[in-house]
């Protein structure tokens, strides 16, 4: 009686032809926990990429300043200030600004393992002007998320749910106008006042009202090119030529003086 084969090692995994192979190892201490969102963004460049998480792996209160970061890596502040850009743009990064209590202003960041929403509302890709079909509205919720997350850029424009509720179709006519959120969320952030803002709601109402940019110009119409004469045989030469009726080309017209 012959032996039953054996079945192959628990946990043995097969080798492909191609392409990364994995030999992981279970971390149980020293390590910084990363989503793959982050890991793997479709956008992000890749010195981002790493610099949030570098950023995420930092003990709390360690500064991250450009300068401070240009000294431990070779990218340079540019390309740093870059990063930390696109970082702020996705939702991963955010710097308010805020007051002390001796009234000075200074700058705090904020590193987010999980992109915020407010950020993360994408304006529509815009069409080019030629396209015919209309524009689609934009989302009332992203609005909404938009509003509730200025207080990440100051704290002092902490709003209710209610007031979130009454600013959003002030906002959605920013973004149904082809403004994206990011530069939406820049006008209501910049330039704010340096005294306190005893009504956030208020003040932001006025800016959206006031700032309100106008619609997008409607694109000029298309003025077409001027066809050429049709072509014609001359009845002299039977030579081809360009001209609206039959007839004789130029060099069989007869000259004034001829005539």
């Amino acid at each position: 009686m012959t032996d039953k084969k054996r079945n192959a090692p628990a946990g043995r995994k097969t080798r492909h032809s191609s392409g990364v192979t994995h030999v992981n190892e279970p971390h149980h201490d020293n390590f910084t926990v990363v989503g793959n969102h982050l890991a793997q963004h479709p956008e992000l460049s890749l010195v981002a990429i790493g610099l949030a998480l570098h950023i995420q792996s930092l003990p709390e209160g360690t500064p991250i300043g450009i300068k401070a970061l240009a000294e431990k890596f070779p990218e340079g502040e540019i390309r740093i200030a870059a990063a930390l850009r696109e970082l702020e743009e996705h939702g991963y990064l955010a710097r308010p600004r805020e007051r002390l209590q001796s009234g000075q202003v200074t700058t705090r960041t904020i590193s987010y393992n999980k992109p915020r929403l407010a950020v993360r509302a994408a304006a529509p890709v815009p069409e080019p002007a030629s396209a015919a079909r209309p524009k689609t509205p934009a989302s009332p919720r992203g609005a909404a998320d938009l509003l509730a997350g200025l207080r990440a850029h100051d704290s002092r424009l902490l709003l209710t749910e209610r007031d979130v509720h009454r600013l959003a179709p002030l906002v959605t006519q920013w973004l149904e106008r082809g403004v994206p959120p990011t530069a939406v969320v820049r006008s209501l952030t910049t330039d704010l006042p340096q005294d306190p803002i005893k009504h956030p709601a208020a003040f932001l109402a006025h800016r959206l009202s006031a700032q309100l940019p106008p619609p997008l110009p409607a694109p000029p119409p298309s003025v077409a090119a001027p066809r050429p004469a049709p072509l014609q045989t001359c009845d002299g030469c039977e030579r081809a030529f360009r001209a609206l009726q039959p007839g004789r080309c130029r060099d069989c017209r007869p000259t004034p003086v001829a005539a």
